[in-house]
């Protein structure tokens, strides 16, 4: 039996603006701050690959290089990400530089014009998980949790922790499958998607932790309903977009195959 493969998957530029926002605050020139990103990087980089011992990994980078955030959710809802802090400038500017850094470490970059990060790195992490594969995502977005399963895992490098079904319970009252529904209900603002208006997180979890799923409250409620789930009925279209926005696809095209993402240590 061929041994397990293990993709570590980095979300690059999750990482990189943590590491540039520390440095943007030792009151260095935006040059010197570059350069000691880049320099962290490397050392992050190598304790990640150390720590994982993975048999594969990619970075993948966001594809709002630009400033602006292509893709299907923004088609859907135009308000997707407004009033996002934008990345500095000077950051933006030394992408190229931050991008060999990973090279120089043995990690190869996924970069797409058309996709977000984060629906790349689902795609990759479950693709590799339904073979029966482990795959461990670097990242402190809490987006990726609807994720977990006994294949997949996300590590918070910079709080040093696993974002893992114990914490979702934790920090949510509900399994890590129940996310997409709880976010469809509250929202996330950091995204600009609005959710249902009056239903804030006690309340959704409540609410899921009673009927299960956003699709069970909708099948279940009617005008003599409760006041929180009257909410949901009268808000379902709202309930059902957020959803979709914040549901992370598992289909998108990678036109490369893991044989091509082999880690080879340095």
């Amino acid at each position: 039996m061929p041994p397990k493969s293990h993709l570590l998957i980095i979300d690059a530029l999750n990482l990189i603006r943590r590491l540039h926002a520390v440095q943007a605050q030792q009151s260095l020139s935006p040059e010197q701050a570059l350069i000691a990103t880049r320099a962290n990087l490397i050392n992050t980089s190598r304790k990640l690959l150390a720590a994982s011992e993975p048999t594969h990994v990619i970075a993948v980078f966001d594809s709002e290089l630009d400033g602006e955030v292509p893709g299907w959710r923004k088609a859907r809802y135009p308000a997707y990400k407004e009033g996002r802090t934008p990345m500095p400038t000077e950051l933006r500017a030394g992408l190229a530089s931050l991008q060999d850094a990973f090279w120089e470490c043995g990690i190869d970059a996924l970069l797409s014009e058309t996709d977000e990060a984060d629906d790349l790195i689902a795609t990759l992490a479950c693709g590799i998980a339904r073979h029966g594969h482990r795959a461990t995502i670097i990242s402190t977005d809490k987006g990726f949790c609807q994720l977990i399963c006994p294949q997949i895992q996300i590590r918070d490098y910079f709080n040093k922790r696993w974002l893992d079904a114990a914490f979702v319970q934790q920090q949510y009252g509900v399994a890590p499958a129940q996310l997409v529904d709880f976010w469809a209900l509250t929202g996330v603002g950091g995204s600009n998607i609005k959710g249902v208006a009056g239903i804030g997180p006690k309340g959704a979890t409540q609410l899921l932790q009673h009927y299960g799923s956003l699709e069970q409250m909708l099948a279940v409620a009617t005008e003599d309903a409760g006041k929180p789930l009257q909410k949901v009925l009268a808000q379902a279209e709202e309930a059902r977009l957020a959803q979709t926005l914040v549901r992370l696809r598992l289909d998108i095209p990678l036109g490369f195959n893991l044989q091509e993402i082999r880690y080879c240590a340095r």
